[in-house]
């Protein structure tokens, strides 16, 4: 009888993702290095290698030296391991200078970080930001919403007490630069109820852009209860809020119905001014909702005209947008809004 060929019942080697690599080698070093890694990573990374680390908690042996070879070869390919020098430098500085001489020689020489949200708060959801500055000082809150995201500072706009958003938002696009103590009493409220230790954080200025952009991601119902209350306060700035909240360009995201009644709206020598200063591809995106006489009699007009001035051509694209705003207003096009305008 012939012998039959042993069975071959060895698994196949398991193929891990670039985190799950990165997983392993975190459950290979000490607590202390991981540690120190961890705090280098934004809060989403520091999710998915969590995640990770739970699901490579089986990993066997062999695995884990294909993971380290594959370490020590991409460690090869590099030409530099690129770090924050700034922990170093401050540790030498405070050894050689002593506490107090070496934060006055760092002040001088260190370089201006980016000021963006403040990293505690990224941290944290909508909620827990809205909970963390419901009962603080209104410009407290304008502060730290204004250094979020604008989605995710729209939602804790919209979280907040009703009567207390305009003033806010106006609050946010008044911000100018932050003074010491403002700095001080915002790191001393994250301490007070986070329970953690006060650093040292960049904090932007906000502003009407800022403002602006947490009113586009608001939902619409949001805007159009905000807004006029916010005029009260301030015209002026909730003008000014208006006008970058929407320029020009958005009016390309309008569907081929909604813009084709607003040009209808839209006399042709505004048309024609307004369309100079936009590229070949909006200019096109324009005239295909007219008829082609229509859009060809546009075109002739415009090569007709010569140079203009950009003054003038933003006057006239700051009209047509507020022939937008009115249509809009009134129901006869229907432009962006939140998620859930709808039911």
């Amino acid at each position: 009888m012939a012998e039959t060929a042993p069975a071959n019942d060895a698994p196949a080697p398991r193929e891990y993702s670039g985190v799950e690599r990165a997983a392993v080698l975190m459950m290979l070093v000490g607590d202390e290095e991981a540690a120190a890694i961890l705090q280098k990573l934004e809060p989403d990374e520091v999710r998915q290698l969590g995640k990770a680390m739970f699901a490579v908690a089986d990993v066997s042996e062999e695995e884990v030296e294909s993971v380290l070879d594959d370490f020590v070869e991409k460690a090869r390919e590099r030409t530099a391991i690129g770090f924050d020098p700034r922990p170093r430098i401050e540790g030498m500085m405070t050894k050689a200078l002593g506490a107090e001489k070496a934060e006055s020689v760092l002040a001088r020489i260190t370089p201006v970080q980016d000021a963006g949200a403040i990293e505690l708060l990224a941290w944290l959801d909508a909620g827990d930001i809205a909970a963390l500055i419901e009962k603080e000082h209104p410009q407290i809150a304008a502060v730290l919403i204004a250094n979020l995201d604008p989605a995710i500072g729209a939602q804790v706009l919209e979280l907040l007490p009703d009567g207390a958003q305009p003033d806010i938002l106006h609050r946010i696009a008044k911000l100018g630069p932050i003074t010491h103590e403002a700095i001080e009493t915002l790191k001393t409220v994250l301490a007070k109820r986070i329970g953690l230790g006060s650093q040292a954080t960049a904090v932007a200025f906000g502003g009407t852009r800022e403002a602006a952009k947490i009113m586009q991601s608001s939902r619409k119902t949001t805007e159009q209860r905000v807004m006029p209350k916010l005029a009260k306060i301030d015209r002026e700035v909730a003008r000014a809020i208006e006008e970058a909240m929407f320029v020009f360009d958005n009016l390309l995201d309008l569907d081929d119905k909604n813009l084709g009644t607003l040009i209808r709206n839209i006399d042709g020598d505004l048309l024609v001014r307004a369309l100079k200063g936009v590229d070949e591809a909006a200019r096109n995106r324009f005239l295909g909702c007219m008829s082609a006489r229509a859009a060809d009699g546009i075109r002739d007009e415009m090569e007709s005209r010569g140079p203009m001035r950009l003054s003038e051509v933003h006057e006239a694209q700051k009209a047509i947008i507020q022939i937008a705003r009115t249509l809009a207003k009134d129901g006869t096009i229907m432009m962006g809004g939140g998620d859930d305008d709808y039911v």
